[in-house]
């Protein structure tokens, strides 16, 4: 489980995150949207300790971000917005690399890496160097990267960014199996269409703030649309409103 609680962050006079507190749950696909600038990166980057907050706390299965990163990191399992995967090795090695980053036993380690080559279909790109990748390849073996070491808790920041349409249905069965086997998914999107296919919550943030922290069905209810994409919509127009 993933707690944010009251999340302050500036950069200079800019507040990109102010005040955000919400609750990703284990057993659960949590969505995490808002505009363009809105604060969700930000926010993602806080969570998964690359970024401090300026105030305020994260807490991973009950763990202080800020009082033992170490051990928060090893709890998660993060596909950042910058894929960051080595070129020049193969889609094992790069695998690999991780495991032993994270400490895995040479044996526990070989056994994780084929369960999610098999899980992810990556037989056929396994041996072959990251150079030349397709998107879709690229972002399956940086999601085997992030879950070498078993975390209970999925950070995914638009996974499905420029992927192909079967590589889109594959990953969003994969995340639902991550769902299946009781991990925390958190997860940042664009597409409405894969938000309301996949999530339990949907917390919204606008100009660094959460207006709204619902299920998809309150969310509609809440803004008294039938389509999520119009009801985001409506939320974003009432705060962008607010604001001027």
């Amino acid at each position: 489980m993933i707690e944010v609680k009251d999340l302050h962050k500036a950069f200079g006079a800019v507040r990109a995150v102010d005040g955000v507190s919400f609750a990703a749950r284990d057993g659960e696909i949590t969505g995490l949207l808002g505009p363009n600038g809105a604060g969700k990166t930000t926010t993602l980057r806080m969570l998964y300790t690359l970024m401090a907050p300026d105030r305020g706390q994260v807490l991973v299965d009950g763990l202080d971000a800020a009082a033992d990163p170490l051990a928060v990191r090893r709890r998660l399992g993060v596909l950042p917005d910058a894929r960051g995967l080595y070129k020049r090795l193969t889609a094992r090695e790069n695998i690999d690399y991780f495991g032993r980053l994270q400490g895995l036993p040479e044996a526990e380690l070989r056994a994780r890496r084929e369960a999610l080559v098999e899980a992810l279909e990556m037989a056929d790109i396994a041996d072959r160097r990251i150079e030349g990748f397709s998107q879709g390849q690229r972002v399956k073996t940086a999601i085997a990267r992030a879950l070498v070491h078993d975390p209970r808790n999925v950070i995914l920041d638009e996974p499905t960014n420029g992927l192909d349409v079967m590589a889109t249905r594959a990953l969003r069965q994969f995340m639902l199996k991550l769902k299946a086997e009781g991990r925390c998914v958190l997860f940042s999107s664009h597409i409405m269409q894969e938000v309301a296919a996949l999530c339990d919550r949907i917390v919204v943030i606008a100009h660094g703030r959460v207006v709204a922290d619902e299920t998809p069905d309150a969310l509609r209810a809440q803004t008294g649309e039938a389509n999520l994409e119009d009801a985001f919509v409506k939320l974003i127009g009432s705060e962008e409103g607010l604001a001027a």
